[in-house]
């Protein structure tokens, strides 16, 4: 059953084996009494993402967990894209720091990539919510900013540590999670779904 909005007690499978989106989404869904569960803990197997689009790598592997385990699920998409890099790595983000995940790799193949005057970048985030029966939702969140160099902080994961959001002088990595969680482009998109989806 497709229905909204999702109600408290509601099991919910983030389609992702991401440790630190788990924990993201779990702290955000925690307030509204849904229980979070990860594609990892249920050792769903990731689809390739075949899609050109983040909105169809999302929707792509949230309907692939809801169809295999009979709950609603959530996936993300979401990347960085830099303007001088044409966009890039955008929903190649994940694949740029290779399969042993080096970020630090890839922010050093970023900064290789830009002259020193172009440094605008943004974050988007597509979330899609999709139910066993093949309905889906899909919301989109982006926050523009700058690439820094070198990277600064420790906190938050992925590419944070280069990405200065607009009207701020510190880097996602050197903010706490409640701050970042309060303006990324995952908690524009989250926002979006939170009105939609949630009672």
């Amino acid at each position: 059953m497709s229905t909204l909005p999702l109600k408290a007690g509601t099991k919910l499978v983030l389609a992702s084996h991401n440790k630190g989106k788990l924990a993201e989404f779990s702290t955000l869904l925690a307030d509204f009494g849904i229980t979070v569960l990860s594609a990892g803990d249920l050792d769903l197997p990731e689809p390739e993402e075949t899609e050109t689009t983040f909105a169809g790598n999302a929707a792509l592997k949230a309907l692939a967990a809801a169809k295999a385990t009979g709950l609603p699920a959530l996936a993300d998409d979401s990347g960085l894209c830099v303007s001088a890099l044409g966009g890039a790595p955008g929903i190649y983000s994940a694949r740029w720091a290779g399969p042993d995940k080096d970020f630090p790799a890839a922010m050093t193949r970023i900064q290789e990539g830009i002259g020193q005057d172009e440094r605008d970048a943004w974050f988007t985030c597509v979330l899609c919510l999709a139910f066993p029966d093949g309905t889906s939702y899909s919301f989109a969140g982006r926050v523009d900013g700058q690439i820094t160099w070198p990277p600064r902080g420790d906190k938050g994961h992925g590419y944070d540590p280069i990405f200065t959001p607009e009207g701020e002088k510190r880097t996602f990595a050197e903010m706490d999670e409640a701050e970042k969680n309060a303006i990324s482009h995952r908690a524009r998109a989250f926002a979006l779904f939170q009105k939609e989806c949630l009672a």
